[in-house]
């Protein structure tokens, strides 16, 4: 069946964010009263905030009562939300607005299917809102990748049939999630990682208009 649909996932195809996650996590460990280092943060890649607070805490053998756990998730979620809404179109990757303008010109669905509740923040920020026809994020789903939802909810609200959408993904989960929903996918990155994917491209530079007019005829 033609392919009349993408789906973009956000962190790490249209924008790279990782680097405020760290920036605040950073920030709340030296108040601990210790610190965290890059290599570190690579730990919390893909892990729930929760989970992640977790990690920290581990790394700078501190303890917390759980009521001060919810004040300190907060206050880093505060202080990422600073960082990101700072964010302008430089922070697009490479080629993501010719990819975005192309696909809009030819009338194919745009989706955006993220786990960050903070997703439309960063569109906004961005200003790239408006090329996108449904908007699936964490604020909408339960259920975390590698589960399917949150591709299958952009697809019932593109109107689409699984099969004919594509996902853009960088994560092994996010490939995952795309397959087990029965659509195809590109990912970004590293082949080995996400050698599930039915296309690979190191970069965003290197998924050109080209490729993708071939694949939705």
């Amino acid at each position: 069946m033609n392919k009349t649909a993408v789906i973009f996932d956000l962190d790490g195809v249209i924008v790279d964010t990782a680097k405020y996650h760290y920036l605040a996590w950073r920030k709340l460990a030296n108040k601990l009263g210790f610190d965290f280092t890059e290599a570190q943060n690579e730990l919390l890649k893909g892990v729930s905030r929760v989970k992640s607070l977790e990690i920290l805490l581990d790394i700078g053998k501190v303890s917390l009562s759980d009521k001060e756990k919810e004040q300190y998730m907060f206050e880093k979620n505060e202080n990422y939300l600073s960082y990101i809404s700072k964010m302008d179109q430089s922070e697009l990757l490479p080629n993501m607005k010719s990819l975005l303008e192309h696909l809009k010109n030819k009338g194919v669905a745009i989706a955006l299917g993220s786990a960050s509740k903070n997703a439309k923040l960063i569109l906004d920020t961005t200003k790239i809102t408006s090329y996108f026809d449904a908007i699936v994020d964490g604020n909408k789903v339960a259920a975390a990748k590698p589960d399917p939802e949150v591709f299958l909810l952009a697809a019932k609200l593109l109107n689409k049939n699984p099969n004919e959408c594509i996902v853009v993904e960088d994560a092994q989960a996010g490939i995952q999630a795309a397959n087990d929903a029965k659509m195809m996918s590109i990912g970004i990155g590293d082949k080995e990682i996400l050698k599930e994917a039915t296309y690979v491209f190191e970069s965003t530079s290197a998924l050109t208009n080209d490729f993708l007019d071939k694949l939705i005829k």
